[in-house]
């Protein structure tokens, strides 16, 4: 047990080399340091350099016992006593105390690195906690966290299977402008590697180019929703990898066309939008459910309001053309569903068949060798979405984003895994 108080205020500053001053009480604490070190040589010529005054710098440190708390560090100005020497005076500098243009110490800057980038804390939050201001902490955070990802060279390797996926950033300018960014994420270990901005090819090309051949000779496939931009992503980068269509997308994308022509059909019969006591509104939910999932008496029931409100039966062949769809994932067998594939969307195309349905036709027809890829790999775009998902917490917790290196940083911090034992070792630029 520490009793000598001195020793005490010395030990929390943890350092052997750096003795403590004295102590300034208020509604915020002050806690006087400075640093013990042995004689010190010119960093040029290398003649003994002389102490010429000292400079307090006052840092944000880590609360003590729920207060705020200050570091003020008095920094030792050197001179060199050498006249021909060109450096003449520098101030003192110390990592381990804090690091360059930081106004943080470093243990505060790490903790709050932690606590913003791992566990998804607003920067607001830890702000008020620590006693300063907003981008004193998220200045901070981005600093630490591009030095451990810069640190972390092995935080991904070998990526066999590469998901690509679009989220929205943020809703900018007076018009509301959306802005996207485009999700890298190594799907065998639902690992986020990057975010490049925009929705369209060109990022994600750039990115893969950086990587180097033998990064993209070794992806063997590549996951993605129905998007022309990142088919043509993987057809450029990595020509050889074999394309999987997420089997969700393709699923939703015959759901969404069976709920256009049920809005079509709604408005061609009654002239308006559904109301509540529409046959068609009133069957919205059960059209979308799955039929095994209706059982006899909600099948009963959707029959009959298809019976009253769809005269010509497009919605019902849409539902019909959805089934059909999802039977395709029914089984495993990478021939029959490219056969099962290829006919349904010939079938569709028959010009008896309601508009939607004949778009849906098309569309199945060319992405049909993606579609029935997944038989063959079974993997999908799933843990992609999920990294969308944390992202999306990220997203909540700073309320949004208009800064994309923030948005960034602050992602892969949370989603992409970074080694944190490493951020005890990083040094920000």
């Amino acid at each position: 047990m520490i009793t000598d108080p001195t020793r005490a205020l010395a030990w929390m500053v943890g350092l052997d080399d750096v003795t403590f001053l004295g102590l300034d009480e208020g509604e915020v604490t002050t806690v006087h340091v400075e640093s013990v070190r042995g004689p010190v040589g010119c960093t040029t010529c290398g003649t003994l350099a002389q102490v010429k005054d000292r400079v307090v710098v006052e840092l944000v440190d880590l609360p003590v016992y729920g207060r705020p708390t200050r570091l003020a560090w008095h920094k030792r100005r050197m001179s060199c006593p050498d006249a021909d020497c060109p450096r003449a005076s520098w101030t003192e500098e110390d990592d381990r105390i804090a690091s360059a243009r930081q106004l943080l110490t470093t243990r505060a800057a790490r903790w709050v690195t932690i606590q913003v980038g791992r566990h998804a804390r607003s920067v607001n939050e830890v702000a008020h906690e620590l006693g300063c201001g907003w981008h004193t902490v998220n200045g901070t955070v981005v600093a630490y966290g591009e030095a451990l990802l810069e640190t972390d060279e092995h935080r991904f390797a070998t990526v066999s299977a590469l998901g690509l996926d679009e989220v929205l950033m943020v809703r900018d300018g007076p018009y509301r402008r959306q802005r996207f960014s485009t999700q890298l994420v190594d799907v065998d270990r639902g690992q986020l590697l990057d975010i490049v901005p925009g929705r369209s090819g060109a990022g994600p090309m750039a990115w893969l180019a950086e990587q180097g051949a033998a990064f993209r000779s070794a992806i063997e496939y590549g996951t993605l929703d129905l998007s022309g931009p990142y088919r043509r992503v993987f057809e450029l980068m990595v020509p050889d990898a074999t394309l999987v269509a997420d089997p969700f997308h393709v699923v939703r994308h015959a759901t969404a066309k069976l709920d256009e022509c049920r809005r079509r059909v709604q408005n061609e019969t009654l002239g308006h939008r559904g109301r509540k006591s529409d046959p068609l509104y009133r069957g919205r939910r059960l059209l979308t459910r799955a039929k095994e999932r209706l059982g006899d008496k909600g099948e009963e029931k959707l029959i009959g309001l298809l019976r009253a409100g769809d005269p010509r039966g497009d919605v019902a062949t849409l539902w019909q053309a959805k089934e059909a769809v999802r039977e395709l994932y029914a089984h495993g067998d990478a021939d029959l569903a490219l056969d099962w594939v290829s006919e349904l969307g010939r079938d569709l195309q028959d010009a008896d068949y309601p508009i939607e349905a004949r778009s849906l036709g098309r569309t199945l027809l060319r992405w049909k060798n993606e579609i029935a890829a997944w038989h063959q790999a079974h993997v999908s775009n799933g843990p992609t979405e999920a990294v969308n998902n944390l992202i999306k917490r990220v997203k909540r917790a700073a309320f949004g984003f208009t800064s994309f290196r923030n948005y960034r940083i602050r992602s892969l911090l949370y989603a992409g895994k970074p080694n944190w034992n490493l951020l005890a070792t990083v040094t920000p630029r």
